[in-house]
């Protein structure tokens, strides 16, 4: 039977939404709530039930925790009209006022061949020279690109019949790493790895080949030893 969809189409809007969504964070859990665990948690059988359980339970995962509600998705759906109408689209059509043919040359060639070999430099470099030699008795495996998480996830840290997601960014990917967010669809890849093999995934971050937050260190020790303890 096939599935109905209650998503909105925002047609060729969807891009430049999009985009300014996730530049400006405008969809982390400290805006809107854990929304992936939030659904889990309640299991609705309608959307109706979603939205009302939603509303009666989501907060700001912040500091100072807010409750949300629809005047505050309101407020965060201006926030990005004006970001998109006052930064968004001048910058763009700055740059594509002096976009040339060359500049799209140059860029494919350095997304395939330039960025592919620093990206592949750069795991290296945090799973052989820092984390291998952090967690000695952990085996760090690159992770099977036939899998369903291999997009999302670029090592396999088993620890016993367990294993732990690791995924590797360069700290310019996130100014500030402590308010990255994960998209929705990198959330239920890494909740569907988790399923599979009992530990959750890291996001780790790199400067200069070595690891940029070292309380990821900490959190990655506490899972195994909670893997471990499973594991008895």
């Amino acid at each position: 039977m096939k599935q109905e969809k209650y998503a909105l189409d925002f047609g060729k809007k969807e891009k430049v939404l999009n985009y300014a969504t996730q530049t400006y964070r405008l969809s982390r859990p400290d805006k809107v709530g854990a929304v992936m665990a939030l659904i889990r948690e309640c299991q609705p059988k309608t959307r109706k039930e979603w939205e009302k359980w939603y509303f009666e339970n989501a907060f700001t995962e912040a500091k100072a925790k807010t409750k949300m509600t629809k005047e505050s998705l309101t407020e965060l759906g201006e926030r990005l009209y004006e970001k998109i109408t006052e930064v968004v689209i001048p910058e763009w059509q700055s740059a594509f006022a002096q976009l040339t043919l060359q500049d799209c040359i140059d860029y494919i060639f350095n997304l395939t061949i330039n960025r592919t070999f620093d990206g592949f430099l750069r795991e290296k470099s945090v799973v052989n020279d820092s984390l291998a030699k952090i967690f000695p008795e952990v085996v760090f495996e690159e992770s099977d690109p036939g899998l369903d998480h291999a997009g999302d996830i670029d090592y396999v840290a088993k620890v016993g019949n367990k294993a732990i997601g690791i995924q590797i960014k360069p700290v310019t990917a996130q100014a500030n790493f402590g308010n990255y967010s994960a998209t929705e669809r990198m959330k239920a890849s890494f909740a569907g790895f988790e399923e599979k093999f009992g530990g959750k995934v890291f996001v780790v971050f790199s400067l200069n080949g070595e690891i940029a937050d070292k309380e990821i260190v900490k959190d990655i020790q506490k899972e195994i030893e909670r893997l471990r303890r499973r594991a008895l």
